[in-house]
């Protein structure tokens, strides 16, 4: 299989890091999910996080806004660094950080409310004031507003799947974080929402840092920057530019991996 890696048309970004893992890793229990990892993450560029299914992709993601903290058998050790500061220090507070570092999830998840309360919902836990402006600038940002332009009062619920995935990047991204993290935000849409979901975080990676992990190989090549490989047993074996680790691997497992030999 073979796949043709490239963004779609953004300019090359300096690798300024805003994310820096140094040795972080995860136990669940027993389960060692994460191995010691060590990463730099550079801010407003796109990077894909690939691999088999339970090779510790989400557990990487979930570490860098401390979703982990929320399981009660999860332990981090090492550092996660943002913007130099490690997340993991005892003065941190989970929650405001978890208002720079967003974070969409697999399956769209709007609130029971209006489409106007969902965004609403995003601003209120930063406090800021909720206008009618701030309303609509979310909307614009997750590509959403000319769908919904008259009907903010009707249910979230009652968008399609589509619809309601880039409601809740909208509500992501109402407070104004810097990161957003998205965890295989298009894998429950079908072709033409993944299409425009694809296209908005293209679309975002103009203003924000974006992390996505995706099963979808074709989907990482079209859409990152740069390319985390993890492989079994929770190791990063290969990080770089897209288009080098697609077209020339560091790794035979690597290689393996993209043409179907494993995984």
């Amino acid at each position: 299989m073979e796949i043709e890696a490239g963004r779609t048309g953004r300019a090359a970004r300096p690798d300024t890091p805003v994310l820096e893992a140094r040795g972080l890793e995860v136990h669940y229990g027993d389960d060692h999910a994460l191995q010691p990892t060590t990463v730099d993450i550079p801010q407003k560029q796109v990077t894909a996080i690939i691999g088999p299914s339970g090779c510790g992709k989400s557990t990487f993601l979930r570490s860098i806004n401390r979703m982990n903290d929320l399981i009660d058998v999860a332990r981090v050790e090492g550092e996660l660094r943002f913007r130099g500061k490690n997340v993991y220090d005892e003065d941190v507070d989970p929650v405001a950080l978890r208002r720079r570092i967003g974070m969409v999830f697999q399956k769209p998840n709007p609130f029971p409310k209006s489409i106007r309360e969902n965004v609403a919902y995003g601003l209120n836990v930063q406090g800021k004031e909720v206008t009618d402006e701030a309303v609509e600038t979310a909307l614009r940002r997750a590509a959403l507003w000319e769908e919904v332009e008259g009907k903010l009062d009707s249910s979230g619920l009652d968008l399609s799947g589509g619809q309601q995935q880039r409601l809740c990047i909208a509500r992501a991204i109402a407070p104004d974080p810097e990161v957003i993290l998205m965890d295989e935000p298009a894998s429950a849409l079908d072709p033409i929402a993944t299409s425009k979901v694809e296209d908005l975080i293209d679309d975002l990676a103009e203003e924000y840092t974006v992390v996505i992990v995706t099963h979808n190989m074709q989907q990482a090549a079209r859409i990152s920057d740069k390319t985390a490989v993890f492989l079994t047993g929770g190791e990063l074996v290969e990080f770089g530019d897209t288009n080098e680790v697609f077209e020339n691997p560091e790794h035979q497992a690597v290689e393996d991996y993209i043409t179907g030999k494993f995984g």
